[in-house]
């Protein structure tokens, strides 16, 4: 019955997405409200047979339904009840689910956000996201179905892939989805821009917060990722540059790019190209991180097994950028500028290097990332792009980006003048200065980092001076306390001084990576019971072992006391699980965790000696200094966000009037 039922919902869904795309392109070309009207009770319509979807899958999953054969390929009786929820994305279909489920709800937040406004543009809008949610419930009605039966049915399933049984499941996936399917909104409202001959600045601010709310998405999606890379895989970093890791961070590096020019054309009316094709590109980016990842083609933790789905993506992706690119050139006569860079040195020429720097990190994972495949479809012979390759290419730039991330926003606007920038960049300058000397004895063996963290002070600082300097002015000019003049600078200019705080979290984070990648200690050894280890300021003593048995595996851990120059400081437990139906061991790492640094200690190996009660254990121990700022960095990236996108209630209640007139008049 739920495989009946959810068939068919998935049908119907693909039925009235063909159904919404098309009666909102007639809306377009006969300029028909009541069809407009129609599109969007269809958006509602398609949420609902989404979450119908999910739900039933779900109920399959946890009541153990194995004549469905996701059920059975991704869970069994001994899997828990949380994993079993968890599992609705934990492979290839039940994860296009999720996909749709967003996919349906921005869909119908946007149809219903803007019904009274930008009748020009939201025809199109919804003719693009429709087509794109067609494109979707194909795949679940077609290649890829979650609802496909078992048979024979068996007495148990394969159960969930040991891997995704951790907690940080429920949120790192979602999270990530909500990034990549963000970004049609933008995408959506540009080709309308295209389609309508609207090519001013109106697309743009219209998804100005759609746009820093999907790039926010896709951010602590990667940093969820990192972090569930760094406590659940046991190998004692968080970033290995894997080829998924690859397609997640090339639309979150297009999408920052697009953040920042997109001021340009908003402030200058300059770079409608580049930035219509940004987005599009970001977008098309999206769809290449889900194709390497659901194809098979590539060899990752993260990816799905091999299916037939990824010719699906590949052909929608090209698809996507022959018509959306054809549409830019066929527009490209009416979208030059009105602006010119006035001056090699100004706020405008600070944002488009940036730009360039970072469409060349891009390009430059994304040859990493595809050579392989190239080579063996080429050649017929497997080769590798390691992690030296992304970081010789990555570290130069990124010392770049991060004197561009201080810099750019002090500079004037046009035109800024050598005494401007002697004025603006001194003090950081200084600041930064005195940090690299300051770590000189403690990093002059690694001056990539040194040079890190002396940019990293660098921004830091011009935050601090341009937040210290407007709140001053208006303490000095209408009196208020230095707090109040502070929290008033910040409310009146949202977007400016959110985008500053998120400098701050980004710069943070950097600082995490510098010092976890340059400063860290590593040791690997076996160990008998009383015997101890020691790295860098700490003595680990090994106490013994002890184990369990839990439904699915048998888990087994070391007693480990640790002492911090002579002093106990923590007891930690590493353990090592082993489940049963695949023979596989799993190492659960732990740690002590503190502002300096991380402790961290991989159980890589646990026996007792024959003939004797004497417990051993290989412990791998790392000492990573600062990991915990990326961590911080992080949270400081998301309040900034929050205040970039927090609703303007001046702005909202100027735009209310506007709207109700053109209610009025439609």
């Amino acid at each position: 019955m739920i495989a009946t039922i959810g068939s068919f919902g998935l049908f119907l869904g693909l039925v009235l997405s063909v159904y919404g795309a098309g009666v909102s392109c007639l809306a377009a070309r006969r300029d028909r409200p009541d069809l407009l009207a129609s599109a969007r009770r269809t958006a509602l319509v398609l949420v609902g047979l989404t979450v119908l979807a999910g739900a039933l899958l779900i109920a399959a999953l946890v009541t153990l339904d194995f004549s469905i054969r996701y059920v059975a390929n991704n869970t069994s009786r001994g899997t828990a009840l949380y994993y079993r929820v968890t599992a609705l994305w934990g492979a290839l279909e039940g994860s296009i689910i999720l996909w749709a489920l967003w996919l349906t709800s921005f869909t119908a937040l946007v149809a219903w956000r803007y019904r009274a406004r930008h009748r020009e543009l939201m025809p199109t809008v919804l003719t693009v996201m429709f087509s794109v949610c067609a494109f979707f419930f194909l795949i679940m009605t077609v290649p890829a179905s979650p609802f496909a039966r078992a048979w024979p049915v068996p007495p148990d399933g394969r159960g969930l892939n040991v891997l995704l049984e951790d907690t940080y499941m429920f949120s790192h996936p979602p999270i990530l989805y909500l990034g990549f399917v963000g970004f049609t909104v933008p995408y959506a409202f540009a080709i309308a821009a295209l389609v309508s001959g609207r090519l001013t600045s109106e697309w743009a601010i219209i998804t100005r917060r759609w746009t820093l709310l999907a790039w926010y998405f896709l951010s602590l999606g990667n940093i969820l990722g990192a972090w569930w890379s760094y406590h659940v895989l046991g190998w004692g970093g968080y970033w290995a540059w894997d080829p998924v890791e690859n397609a997640a961070i090339m639309p979150w590096i297009l999408g920052t790019a697009f953040l920042h020019s997109v001021m340009i054309q908003e402030r200058r009316g300059m770079l409608k190209v580049w930035n219509l094709a940004l987005i599009i590109l970001t977008f098309a980016m999206t769809l290449f991180g889900t194709f390497l990842t659901r194809s098979g083609v590539i060899a990752s933790v993260h990816a799905f097994s091999q299916s037939s789905i990824g010719l699906y993506f590949l052909a929608f992706l090209g698809l996507v950028l022959v018509v959306s690119l054809s549409m830019l050139v066929w527009r490209s006569d009416r979208l030059r500028g009105h602006g010119e860079l006035e001056a090699p040195v100004c706020r405008e020429s600070a944002f488009l290097l940036n730009n360039v720097v970072l469409v060349g990190i891009c390009f430059a994972v994304f040859l990493g990332t595809i050579f392989p495949l190239l080579a063996e479809l080429v050649r017929g012979v497997k080769v590798s792009v390691g992690a030296p390759f992304f970081n010789q290419v990555s570290i130069p730039l990124m010392a770049l980006l991060l004197f561009l991330m201080g810099a750019g926003p002090l500079m004037a606007w046009r035109r800024a003048t050598l005494d401007h920038l002697r004025r603006i960049l001194l003090r950081p300058l200084v600041v930064a200065a005195l940090i690299g000397v300051a770590l000189y004895p403690l990093a002059r063996e690694y001056p990539s980092a040194l040079l890190t963290f002396a940019l990293c002070a660098f921004v830091l600082a011009t935050v601090v001076e341009e937040f210290w300097k407007g709140a001053r002015a208006r303490q000095r000019a209408l009196g208020e306390p230095f707090v109040q003049a502070l929290g008033s600078l910040t409310r009146r200019n949202k977007r400016r001084y959110g985008g500053l705080v998120v400098h701050v979290g980004v710069a943070l984070l950097v600082v995490g990576v510098a010092g976890s990648s340059g400063f860290s200690l590593e040791r690997e050894i076996t160990l008998k019971q009383g015997e101890s280890m020691d790295i860098g300021r700490y003595r680990l003593v090994f106490r013994g072992l002890d184990a369990t048995r839990e439904s699915n595996h048998d888990r087994v851990w070391a007693n480990i006391s640790v002492l911090n120059q002579g002093k106990p400081v923590t007891e930690l437990q590493p353990a090592r699980k082993h489940f049963l139906r695949d023979n596989q061991p799993i190492s659960r790492a732990v740690m002590r965790t503190t502002l300096r640094e991380d402790l961290y200690v991989i159980l890589t190996g646990a026996d007792v000696d024959r003939g004797t009660s004497l417990h051993q254990a290989t412990l791998k121990v790392l000492v990573r200094p600062l990991v915990l700022w990326m961590w911080i960095g992080s949270l400081v990236m998301t309040l900034g966000t929050v205040i970039a996108v927090w609703p303007d209630r001046r702005a909202a209640a100027a735009e209310a009037p506007a709207a109700a007139a053109e209610a009025a008049v439609a």
